[in-house]
């Protein structure tokens, strides 16, 4: 649809040169600095929360509302030069974050303004008083309780710290390997995933050969369907070598935090990450990590001999020797054959029911219903990348330009160099100007769903729907959240609970009256029938104890790199294998693959921070089971859903937004139903 009112603050332009970018930020990043030195120098009578904590969030916002889009071309943008300069140009905005973050006579200024306000008995609002609690935080976090050369060591240490970080990211955007095989060790793949692959014409009598690119709608279906074990095998190994080059950025950044942490006075990484975190402790991260690993052990092991079995029965039927093991390669094959076998669920067919050009616009309208709100479409639009839809979002209700919430990017589609998973950035946050007036948030959902084939439209699998409704989640998170300063809008909650409102969201894609809705087979134009929706409600949570287990896996590894001592250089990639076999139960087949350089999350943001996954899916269980589950589509759920999570972001304890929303504290008893059924223990 499109609005009546004209939104009160235009949309972003794209249209920077490299050139522009550079002097863009050049002068952001002094005009900043100008502004810092102002608040700095403000005399200790003057020092109050309007002179320096105000002051502060303002300079934060200023230089992000300019800053952030820029520094978000790497991830888009098809113009190397382009992404260069945007890469160059977080580094810089990085290197002053962390000059900022280490100035002593900012924080100086701060302490003086807190003890005025103290000394003064001026009352603040639950979200002022939040900010003066973070800011002073934040410079005990910054070490800037220590002695000027301990400062000094540090300031540098972060800045290598970033940069490291930075390459890590690069070079993950920048992959462009593929794994080669012929038409006959295809054997299996759909026949429209690999009329998408590119061809190579055979030379000297040989066969034509295949290059399948490591993005996921290209790798996962052969992980899936491909018959030949040899086949699965060598792209798996690809695919864990792919981004050999980041294991030693990886082991730079681990010691970097090491010696971040002990010049800090924190015993591990862990400890200082966890501090500013719903979950406190590293000890309380592993206690928890430990916990489920002893339920779900026995879960996954029951589900490795289920798939083990249907191994040899299908290793018979070809004359194939069989080894009795269960390897890395063989889970996404025989979890998909189970289904198909055990439960008559042919995926293939399923993803028939799902074309993007449905899935979409239906999902949008889901959420416009749910929380009350209207996508308005812009046409032509000033955008990175002719795929890119930009969106005016209203209130459903709006009467004029007061009904205006914010602007919404969508860019769905894989192309070369672009970020190659899904994922949301608050590329602006919403915040109150100093004039009283609103600064609207902006945001950018980058996904990689299956392009068009000749003869067939695209189509989505379901898990690709899944995740589609997920990062909408965040989507909306960051468009409905108001509060009065950027650095708590949206998703800026504690890093163990972000995740948690979008992982609620998932359920809606596992109930029929939903699945009815966004599903329309691509020639029938029929919906999924109600026995394909039963047997799919069904397979959710069929061998979830291998799913699970290797979902604890990455977070175990992530707390023990970030928990060792260093005492002795740890091999990360014999770890990543061993450990990967103890947790996950299934082999590596006894060869070292470097796949930590793989793992992105331990260098954009989610060090020590993996299991926020699993913990957040405790909150996400109990905030479905308790308001939606009667009616997952009620507008009035949903705007509860907006006023006690969205709404609040992070300006006040997420356990508060919690007990408000559910009417009582969180317990973890919808979580283990979920995952064990009738057989969960009871609290």
């Amino acid at each position: 649809m499109s609005s009546n009112f004209k939104p009160p603050q235009p949309p972003l332009p794209w249209k920077h040169t490299p050139g522009q970018i550079h002097e863009i930020i050049d002068k952001a990043i002094d005009d900043s600095r100008k502004f810092q030195d102002r608040i700095a120098a403000t005399p200790e009578d003057k020092a109050n929360f309007e002179t320096v904590f105000k002051a502060l969030s303002e300079a934060d916002s200023t230089i992000d509302i300019v800053a952030e889009p820029l520094s978000f071309y790497q991830n888009v943008s098809p113009d190397k030069e382009l992404r260069d300069a945007s890469n160059d140009a977080e580094k810089k905005l990085r290197d002053f974050g962390i000059e900022s973050s280490m100035r002593i006579d900012l924080f100086q200024a701060i302490k003086r303004a807190a003890a005025n306000i103290e000394k003064s008995g001026v009352k603040l609002n639950d979200e002022e008083k939040r900010l003066v609690e973070k800011m002073l935080l934040d410079g005990k976090r910054a070490g800037l309780d220590l002695p000027e050369d301990k400062r000094e060591e540090l300031k540098t240490l972060k800045k290598e710290l970033s940069q490291t970080s930075l390459e890590f990211s690069k070079n993950f955007n920048e992959e462009k390997g593929t794994v080669s095989f012929t038409k006959e060790e295809l054997t299996g793949v759909p026949e429209d995933v690999v009329s998408g692959y590119t061809k190579t014409e055979g030379q000297d009598g040989k066969p034509d050969t295949y290059a399948v690119t490591f993005k996921t709608p290209d790798i996962f279906p052969l992980f899936k369907y491909a018959s030949n074990p040899n086949t699965r095998r060598a792209a798996h190994e690809a695919y864990e070598s792919r981004l050999a080059i980041n294991v030693p950025l990886l082991e730079k950044a681990l010691d970097i935090r090491r010696k971040c942490a002990t010049l800090l006075g924190y015993e591990t990484w862990a400890d200082y990450v966890e501090e500013d975190k719903m979950i406190k402790t590293g000890k309380a991260v592993n206690d928890f990590l430990d916990d489920l690993e002893k339920k779900l052990h026995p879960v996954g092991e029951k589900d490795r001999e289920t798939l083990l079995a249907l191994k040899k029965d299908e290793y018979s039927e070809k004359g194939l020797d069989f080894d009795n093991t269960f390897y890395m390669w063989d889970y996404r094959y025989y979890d998909r054959l189970y289904l198909e076998k055990a439960m008559s669920l042919d995926d293939a067919k399923i993803k028939e029911y799902f074309p993007v050009d449905v899935v979409v616009p239906t999902i949008l309208k889901i959420y416009q219903d749910l929380l009350s709100v209207n996508f308005a479409e812009v046409k032509n639009p000033d955008v990175w990348h002719p795929d890119v839809q930009l969106f005016e979002v209203w209130e459903k209700d709006a009467k004029d330009e007061s009904g205006f919430l914010g602007y919404c990017y969508l860019d769905l589609f894989p192309r070369e160099s672009k970020y190659s998973h899904a994922a949301v950035w608050p590329i602006h946050s919403g915040f109150t100007k100093p004039d009283g007036g609103r600064h609207y948030p902006v945001t950018a959902m980058v996904a990689n769903l299956a392009k068009p084939t000749p003869g067939k439209p695209a189509t989505m699998r379901h898990d690709d729907v899944v995740t589609f409704f997920h990062e909408m989640g965040h989507v909306f998170h960051g468009l409905l959240s108001r509060t009065e300063f950027s650095r708590f809008h949206g998703t800026s909650v504690a890093r163990d609970f972000v995740e948690a409102p979008s992982q609620m969201l998932e359920n809606w894609c596992w109930e029929p009256t939903v699945l009815k809705t966004m599903s329309s087979h691509y020639e029938t134009k029929e919906p999924l029938s109600d026995e394909l929706i039963d047997k799919l409600i069904k397979s959710r949570y069929v061998n979830a104890g291998l799913f699970f287990l290797r979902q604890l896996f990455f977070g175990k590894f992530d707390m023990k790199v970030h928990t060792d001592p260093g005492n002795e250089k740890l091999d990360l990639s014999k770890l990543w294998c061993d450990m990967r076999e103890k947790v996950s139960l299934v082999s590596s087949g006894g060869k070292i693959t470097p796949g930590p350089g793989t793992f992105a999350h331990i260098t954009g943001g989610y060090d020590a921070g993996y299991y926020g996954y699993m913990y957040s899916l405790v909150f996400a269980a109990d905030m479905y089971k308790t308001v939606f589950s009667k009616d997952p589509l009620s507008p009035d759920a949903g705007r509860k859903y907006r006023e006690s999570i969205l709404r609040p972001g992070g300006s006040r304890d997420e356990s508060v937004s919690l007990k408000e929303f559910l009417g009582r504290e969180p317990d973890s008893q919808a979580f283990l139903d979920q995952l064990f059924g009738a057989s969960a223990p009871k609290l």
